[in-house]
């Protein structure tokens, strides 16, 4: 069931206050706090390179993180607040949120596709066109699916897979609250091209029928 979490490693930060995170700065390192759950709010500074790497990689503020702090058990956390500077638009503070195995929260997860070989459409030379490689769901923390499946056996040219068709864990609904597409199976543009030339020569030989 749930995939491998990614690690995000930090160091407990000794002192707090605008003194403190401006010294961590200047280290090198993005001060921040890690707060929730039953313990105290717990003071963390990342290595700025670290952190930036992970934020250009996109959905930072939807992945689910197993944070690693030395001195103290790792713990899922969830980032809530990255504070950037206004000018440069770098990252200068980061809120972290400790997760229950029961708590709620947004994750995307991403989509495979299964069996072409027995998608008849596919077969015939149809392209899979993908609308949605990854879903966001609303999941359980302690039960976070590595991937959802579709099987695309018996798929034919002009079908389409909307997200009733996938099987979610239980649990777990979309955030979005209808029968959205996630792929369709259309024909190669060779084809349509040609289907497309027919309907304009059918169409001027009923205008010479006409005169």
């Amino acid at each position: 069931m749930a995939g491998e979490i990614p690690d995000l490693e930090a160091q407990e930060r000794t002192g707090t206050g605008k003194g403190a995170a401006r010294q961590a700065r200047r280290a090198g390192m993005v001060p921040g706090i890690v707060f929730g759950g039953d313990n105290d709010p717990l003071p963390i500074q990342i290595p700025f390179n670290a952190l930036l790497k992970k934020l250009k990689a996109g959905r930072f503020k939807s992945t689910l993180f197993n944070l690693k702090v030395e001195g103290h058990e790792d713990v899922r956390v969830i980032c809530r607040d990255v504070q950037r500077d206004v000018v440069k638009d770098l990252p200068t503070h980061l809120d972290l949120m400790r997760l229950r195995r029961t708590s709620k929260i947004n994750l995307f997860i991403p989509v495979e596709f299964l069996n072409e070989e027995d998608a008849p459409g596919i077969k015939k030379g149809g392209v899979l066109t993908v609308v949605r490689p990854e879903v966001e769901l609303v999941v359980t923390a302690g039960d976070i699916p590595e991937k959802l499946t579709v099987d695309l056996t018996g798929l034919n040219i002009g079908d389409t897979v909307t997200i009733s068709a996938i099987t979610l864990p239980e649990g777990a609904k979309p955030t979005i609250d209808r029968d959205f597409v996630i792929a369709n199976l259309q024909a190669p543009s060779g084809l349509r091209s040609s289907e497309n030339e027919d309907d304009g020569e059918a169409e001027e030989v009923e205008v010479a029928v006409e005169e």
